[in-house]
């Protein structure tokens, strides 16, 4: 069983990261991608964005500065505040957002016509349970 559930990891693995492929022609990162979701809600001063991600300002930065690259974000001056950029959404971001919203979609879609209603159920508690173990694991290594 152990080479069984090594191998089907690593398939889905791959599947995952090929499905996020085809979405993501430009490898925005999931650091970036948190960035964006977040600018979805709203605008923030980058302060704001470091709290709210548990990040570094120099960490950040360096990711802001490649989402204004791909003309995902924008910045402005903070009108109380002419030092600080006020980090928005673009058009093109907000675009990159639906996109990946419809794959999300499909990928839900495939499993609905993949699996029974029972086996969804199972599938999403055994892969909530496990996605915990991970994320655990990684937060108590103090790694992100």
């Amino acid at each position: 069983m152990d080479n069984k559930l090594k191998k089907i990891l690593s398939e889905l693995q791959c599947e995952l990261v090929a499905e996020r492929n085809l979405v993501n022609p430009e490898a925005v990162s999931w650091l970036q991608y948190d960035i964006l979701s977040l600018l979805r809600i709203k605008a923030y001063l980058p302060k704001e964005l470091s709290k709210h991600l548990g990040i570094s300002k120099s960490k950040l930065s360096k990711n802001l500065a490649g989402l204004h690259t791909l003309g995902y974000i924008s910045q402005k001056p903070d009108l109380l505040d002419r030092r600080e950029m006020i980090t928005d959404l673009t058009e093109k971001g907000q675009k990159f957002l639906t996109e990946t919203d419809n794959k999300h979609n499909e990928l839900l879609v495939d499993a609905q016509a993949s699996l029974t209603n029972e086996e969804q159920q199972l599938f999403a508690q055994l892969s909530e349970k496990f996605v915990s173990e991970l994320r655990e694991r990684r937060l108590s290594n103090g790694t992100k």
